[in-house]
């Protein structure tokens, strides 16, 4: 077993070696560590670079903690859900109904096929316009709440975009239920906080 610590941390970066036989001990068995204690020493990093790294993650540590601690409940969560999905529904058929007096009366399956395509381009458009201009939806302006990465800051686009999809992922809507954070939440790293005033 000790050989398979040794071959995993062998190629763990300098930065991540130096936190897991510092400030990340307490999360890996004493083997690991030994594997890790090892692979530092073969390296001859300089001890210099352990206390800007120590402190690095104490930091990374304290904003993730502090986000965990203003984390909204399911809820909460429940209400973005109602509020949103009634926005979003009343701006699909807007636009649906925009589209049909533009369209003449054609085959059913085309009808469908546009239907489907509005009400996924109004979600996908609601949810990442307003998470990338404002970190918010309408539910959680209402709720004061915002989206932000597991530190505390200011999501990626990308991050947006990977956070809309994955609401997409059946059973997404139900699964703050039943974790502190929906699966888009997870797949992102994003976390929805309380808004307070910096």
């Amino acid at each position: 077993m000790e050989n398979e610590f040794q071959k995993v941390m062998s190629q763990r970066t300098d930065e991540e070696l130096i936190k897991i036989v510092t400030v990340e001990k307490e999360k890996y068995n004493p083997q690991a560590i030994a594997a890790a204690e090892s692979e530092v020493q073969k390296r001859a990093i300089d001890p210099t670079h352990f206390e800007q790294i120590r402190e690095k993650a104490a930091i990374e540590n304290e904003q993730k903690e502090k986000v965990s601690t203003t984390v909204v409940s399911s809820g909460v969560r429940c209400i973005h859900f109602l509020i949103d999905s009634f926005i979003w529904v009343l701006i699909a058929v807007v636009v649906s109904m925009l589209i049909g007096l533009f369209i003449p009366t054609i085959d059913q399956i085309i009808i469908l096929l546009i239907s489907s395509f509005v009400y996924v381009g109004t979600f996908i458009a609601y949810y990442t316009i307003l998470e990338v201009k404002f970190q918010k939806t309408v539910g959680k302006f209402v709720t004061n709440t915002k989206v932000v990465t597991l530190h505390g800051e200011k999501p990626t686009n990308g991050a947006i975009l990977t956070r809309t999809f994955c609401r997409l992922i059946p059973f997404d809507r139900i699964s703050f239920l039943f974790v502190k954070n929906g699966i888009h939440d997870y797949l992102s790293k994003t976390n929805v906080i309380k808004d307070t005033p910096k």
